[in-house]
């Protein structure tokens, strides 16, 4: 069974019709979307001229049998806290929201599909062979 997580670049990618994310989302058996990609989603729905239709876009795929909202934990804030101590320690910093999605992605299991290079700096994460980095295996 194969779990995934689109970050907000992916999914922004899906809707411009990139095949290679559409490839990785069907061979997936769960589409995990976090909280805190729907935020950022919706964020930049309301700073752009297609609002509605980006809204409805997204509901008709929040729809799907496969894709399954997430919301924060306890476990969820404790491996964000992780993240977060050992970005600090090594000094690369990433944004905070992509903190909580990678958070959202080790907790579930799940492979993290996104094209955000920055991901690669944190242990313990999959990530999809879309993005890669030169910090070694995550």
């Amino acid at each position: 069974m194969r779990k995934v997580l689109l970050d907000t670049s992916a999914y922004a990618a899906l809707l411009g019709g990139d095949e290679v994310v559409l490839e990785a989302i069907a061979a997936a058996s769960e589409v995990f979307m976090s909280i805190f990609v729907l935020g950022e989603l919706w964020a930049g729905f309301l700073g752009g001229s297609r609002e509605r239709e980006n809204r409805e876009r997204l509901e008709t795929f929040l729809g799907k049998p496969s894709v399954i909202v997430i919301d924060a934990t306890r476990d969820t804030a404790e491996i964000f806290g992780r993240i977060k101590d050992r970005l600090r320690r090594a000094g690369t910093p990433i944004p905070i929201n992509d903190v909580w999605i990678a958070a959202h992605a080790i907790e579930h299991g799940a492979e993290t599909i996104t094209y955000d290079r920055h991901f690669t700096f944190i242990p313990g994460l999959l990530l999809w062979a879309g993005v890669s980095g030169d910090h070694g295996e995550v």
